[in-house]
C-alpha cells in the first residue's frame, strides 16, 4: 500500500521535473534563435582566389555560419562588406571568419526659409556666387525622411539638362513614381530592409513605402539646403516673403533613410553608399545618435568613403545642449554643424490680471488675440497626477481647466502636444512654460489652441502672481511677424556643445548657422505640429534644430563648390570656418542664450557661418584622407580598427611618431594633461601643434596676430609672417602653448589669426585640463 501510494508521486515529480526541463529548453532554444542585424564589414583585399566577385565571398562567409541567415545589403562604396540579420552566437562565429574585419550590431539613428538668405548676405548673391553652369552641375544629396516632391520648392523652370555626371535614379513606390522627379530634383530612393527586419512590415496606410515624405522633415532640410525660389511663402501668414535654399541653382537627390520607427544604420549606410554612386557633390545629414569609436560608427564610416570622393559631409551637431560633451558626428572628416538664430521672432504676449504683460513666442494663427480676460490655471493645480504640471494626455481634470487659459510647464511630450491636450479638457488657452533645463531660449510653434511660449524666468514670475491672486486671469496677444531682433545671432540652448567625446584634441561643432525658427518646404501629409488630429495642410513650415542648421551649411558648401570646383571637402569646410564670426557687427561677442553671456568654442566652433567672407578666404587648412589615416595612427588604432574605416590595408609607420595635434584641422583643441602639469618642474609644461596653410587666392605677405583675453596659457606662434607668391603654395607654423603647472579650473578660450590686410583667416583655440 505504502509503495502504491508513493509510486504516483514520484512519478508526479518525475513528470513536472521533465517538464520544467523541457521548458527551460525551449526557453533557452528560443533565446538562442532571437535574431538581430549587424553590419559585416570585410577586407576586400583579403578575398580568396577561389571567388571571382566579392558578393560571392560574402554570400560564403554568411552561410558558413547560417544555411537561413537573411543579407538585407551589399554595401561597395561607403564599406566593404554587407548587413544581415544573424543570432548573436552566428554573429560571433563571423567575427571569426577570416577576412572579416568586425561584425558590428546595428544603431538606430533619431533625427535630430524666408529671413534666412537676407541674414546671412546671399540677398546679393549674384553679385558673388553668378548664375553659372557649374552651380547646376552641384548636386546635393540629402539622407532623411523622403521628400514631398510637389513642393514648388522643386520648380525646376529654368534648369538645364541633368549633369551627365549623375548616376542615380528616381524609385517607384507607394504613392511615389519616377514622373515625380525633375530637373531639380533629380534623384530619390528608399531603404527600409534595416528597419523592416526589426520593426516588421512597413504600415503602407500610416507611410508611404517610397521616396515619399510623410513627415515632413526631409523636404524641410532638403529645401533649405537647395530649395527653388517660392514667392509669397509663409506659414499661416506667419514669416512671409520669397522662400529660398542656400544654392537655389543646385541639383536635390533624396534619400529616405528614416521612417516612423526610426533610423537605422544599415539603411543609413545603404543610402550612402548609394549617394557616394550616384555622384553627388555634397551629403546631408541632419540626424545622429550616441558616440562611438570612429571605427564603430557607420555614419564617420561612411563619411570617410564619401570625403575620400571628394564629397563634402554635412552633418548636425545634435540636440541635447546645453549639456557638455552632448555633441554627435564629431569624427573630423565630418562638418558638424551647430545651432543659432535668426533676427526674426513672432511675439505673443501674456496680459495678466495685475496689469503685467509678458513677451513669449507663437506661430498660432486663429484670433489676433483672446476676446476677453479669462480665468487662469496652473496645470499643477488642475491635476491629480504627479506630473499634471507637464499636461501630458489624460492628466487634467476637464471640471478644473474648461473656458480657462492654463500654464503647462515644458518638458517629457511635444510642446505642441500639451496644447492639444488643454483643448481636449475643454481649455481655452495655454500658456507654456520652460524651465531650468531650456532656460529662457523661445522657439515657436503652430499651435492648434491660442497659446504661447515664455521662457523659465518669465514663467516663475507667472506662477508667482497664479498663486498670490486669489481670482487670477490672462489673456494671450499675437503680434505676428518681428525682424531686426537683437542680439542675433546667439547660440540655440539645445544646440549640443563639446567637448568631443571622442577625441578632445579635435574642436566641435565646426561651425553654427540658422536652426531656430526657420522656414522651409513641407508635406502634405502632416501638419505644421505633425500631431494625427492636426488636419491643417501648409505648403511650408516653421520648425527649429540642429537638422534645421545642418542643411543651411550642406547648401552654402555646394555653393562654394559650385565656385570652386575643384575644391577638396577640407577646403570648403576650412573656408566656412575661418571667415566664420564670433563678434557682432556694431562689437560685442556673441552671446549664449543659455547663460545671456559670450559663447566659447566648444558652443559656437569657429563661429556663426558668413558664405559671402567664405568665398574668398585667402588661405585654406586642407586635408587629405591619408592625413585622417595619421590622425588615426595617433589614436593608437589598430589595423583592422583603420581598415574599417578606410576599407583598404593601411599601416602606421613604426618609425613615424604620430600626433593629434598634427591633423592639419582649422581650429585647435588644446588639452592639456593634469598629470603633465602637476609633475613639470619647471613650474610651466609646453604643447606644439603644427599647422600648414595653402594659397587659394593672390599673392600676399600674412602676418598673425594672437586674441587672447587670459595671460594664465601663454601662445607663441612660429613664425610670425608666411609671404605666399602663388596659388596652390603651401606655408606651415607652429603653435606653442604653454601653461602653468597648476592646472586651471577653467578653460581659456583664444584666437589666431593670419591677415594679409585683405583677408582674416581666423581659427578658434579651446585650452583645457584633463
Amino acid at each position: 500500500m505504502e509503495l502504491t501510494t508513493a509510486t504516483p508521486r514520484k512519478m508526479l515529480r518525475f513528470v513536472v521535473i521533465l517538464v520544467l526541463f523541457l521548458l527551460g529548453l525551449c526557453h533557452f532554444s528560443v533565446g538562442m534563435t532571437i535574431k538581430s542585424n549587424f553590419i559585416i564589414h570585410m577586407a576586400k583585399s583579403q578575398m580568396p582566389e577561389g571567388f571571382e566577385d566579392h558578393t560571392h565571398w560574402y554570400d560564403s562567409s554568411l552561410r558558413s555560419v547560417s544555411a537561413s541567415a537573411e543579407m538585407l545589403y551589399v554595401y561597395n562604396n561607403a564599406v566593404h562588406g554587407f548587413a544581415a540579420r544573424l543570432t548573436a552566437e552566428e554573429a560571433e562565429s563571423l567575427q571569426n571568419q577570416p577576412g572579416i574585419l568586425s561584425v558590428l550590431p546595428e544603431m538606430k539613428y533619431e533625427l535630430h526659409t524666408t529671413r534666412t538668405p537676407l541674414f546671412l548676405g546671399l540677398d546679393v548673391s549674384a553679385d558673388y556666387f553668378p548664375e553659372s553652369n557649374a552651380m547646376g552641375d552641384v548636386i546635393v544629396g540629402v539622407l532623411d525622411t523622403g521628400v514631398w516632391p510637389e513642393s514648388k520648392s522643386f520648380d525646376d523652370s529654368g534648369f538645364g539638362p541633368i549633369p551627365a555626371s549623375w548616376k542615380g535614379e528616381c524609385e517607384s513606390g507607394t504613392n511615389f513614381t519616377s514622373k515625380n522627379c525633375n530637373r531639380k530634383l533629380i534623384g530619390a530612393r528608399y531603404f527600409a530592409k534595416g528597419y523592416e527586419s526589426t520593426l516588421g512590415p512597413i504600415d503602407v496606410s500610416k507611410e508611404s513605402k517610397s521616396p515619399r515624405d510623410d513627415d515632413g522633415h526631409g523636404t524641410h532640410t532638403s529645401t533649405t539646403a537647395a530649395g527653388s525660389v517660392v514667392q509669397g511663402a509663409s506659414l499661416l501668414g506667419y514669416a512671409s516673403g520669397n522662400a529660398r535654399g542656400m544654392a537655389t541653382h543646385a541639383r536635390v537627390a533624396v534619400y529616405k533613410v528614416c521612417w516612423v520607427g526610426g533610423c537605422f544604420s544599415s539603411d543609413i549606410l545603404a543610402g550612402l553608399d548609394k549617394a557616394i554612386d550616384d555622384n553627388v557633390n555634397v551629403l546631408s545629414l541632419s540626424l545622429g545618435g550616441g558616440n562611438s569609436d570612429y571605427y564603430r560608427d557607420s555614419i564617420a564610416i561612411g563619411a570617410f568613403a564619401a570625403m575620400e570622393k571628394g564629397i563634402l559631409v554635412s552633418c548636425s551637431a545634435g540636440n541635447a545642449g546645453p549639456s557638455p560633451y552632448s555633441l554627435s558626428n564629431v569624427a573630423p572628416w565630418i562638418t558638424t554643424v551647430g545651432a543659432g538664430t535668426l533676427d526674426r521672432d513672432f511675439p505673443a504676449y501674456v496680459s495678466l490680471g495685475n496689469g503685467k504683460n509678458f513677451s513669449g513666442v507663437s506661430l498660432y494663427k486663429g484670433d489676433s488675440s483672446l476676446s476677453k480676460m479669462l480665468p487662469f490655471v496652473y496645470a499643477g493645480n488642475a491635476s491629480n497626477m504627479t506630473n499634471g504640471n507637464l499636461c501630458m494626455t489624460g492628466t487634467l481634470i476637464p471640471e478644473e481647466v474648461k473656458g480657462k487659459i492654463v500654464l503647462c510647464d515644458r518638458g517629457i511630450n511635444p510642446r505642441v502636444q500639451k496644447g492639444s491636450v488643454v483643448k481636449a479638457a475643454g481649455g481655452a488657452g495655454m500658456v507654456l512654460a520652460n524651465t531650468a533645463a531650456n532656460g529662457d531660449e523661445l522657439i515657436a510653434d503652430a499651435h492648434l489652441i491660442p497659446a504661447t511660449s515664455v521662457g523659465q524666468t518669465t514663467g516663475e514670475a507667472i506662477k508667482k502672481y497664479l498663486t498670490s491672486d486669489p481670482n487670477p486671469t490672462a489673456t494671450i496677444l499675437f503680434e505676428g511677424t518681428k525682424v531686426g531682433i537683437k542680439p542675433s545671432p546667439v547660440v540655440a540652448a539645445f544646440s549640443s556643445r563639446g567637448p568631443n567625446s571622442i577625441t578632445q584634441e579635435i574642436l566641435k561643432p565646426d561651425i553654427i548657422a540658422p536652426g531656430v525658427n526657420i522656414l522651409a518646404g513641407w508635406t502634405g501629409a502632416a501638419g505644421p505640429t505633425g500631431l494625427a488630429e492636426d488636419d491643417r495642410r501648409v505648403e511650408f513650415n516653421i520648425i527649429s534644430g540642429t537638422s534645421m542648421s545642418c542643411p543651411h551649411v550642406s547648401g552654402l558648401a555646394a555653393l562654394l563648390k559650385g565656385v570652386h570646383p575643384d575644391w577638396s571637402p577640407a577646403a570648403i569646410r576650412s573656408a566656412l570656418m575661418t571667415t566664420a564670426y564670433t563678434v557682432y557687427k556694431k562689437g560685442g561677442a556673441l552671446q549664449d542664450v543659455v547663460t545671456g553671456k559670450p559663447s566659447t568654442p566648444f558652443d559656437h566652433g569657429a563661429g556663426h557661418v558668413d558664405p559671402v567672407a567664405a568665398l574668398n578666404p585667402g588661405l585654406v587648412y586642407d586635408l587629405k584622407a591619408d592625413d585622417y589615416l595619421n590622425f588615426l595612427c595617433a589614436l593608437n588604432y589598430t589595423s583592422i580598427q583603420i581598415n574599417s574605416v578606410a576599407r583598404r590595408p593601411f599601416s602606421c609607420e613604426t618609425s613615424k611618431k604620430f600626433s593629434v595635434a598634427d591633423l592639419n584641422y582649422p581650429s585647435f583643441a588644446v588639452v592639456f594633461p593634469e598629470q603633465m602639469t602637476a609633475s613639470s618642474g619647471s613650474g610651466s609644461s609646453s604643447l606644439k601643434h603644427t599647422r600648414t596653410l595653402t594659397s587659394v587666392g593672390p599673392a600676399g605677405t600674412y602676418k598673425v596676430n594672437v586674441i587672447s583675453p587670459s595671460n594664465s596659457v601663454k601662445v607663441v606662434v612660429e613664425p610670425e609672417t608666411l609671404a605666399f607668391t602663388r596659388m596652390n603654395e603651401q606655408k606651415s607654423y607652429t603653435v606653442t602653448f604653454t601653461a602653468p603647472s597648476m592646472p586651471s579650473t577653467e578653460n581659456v578660450y583664444a584666437r589666431i589669426e593670419w591677415s594679409d590686410g585683405k583677408h582674416i583667416v581666423s581659427s578658434p583655440v579651446a585650452i583645457s585640463w584633463t
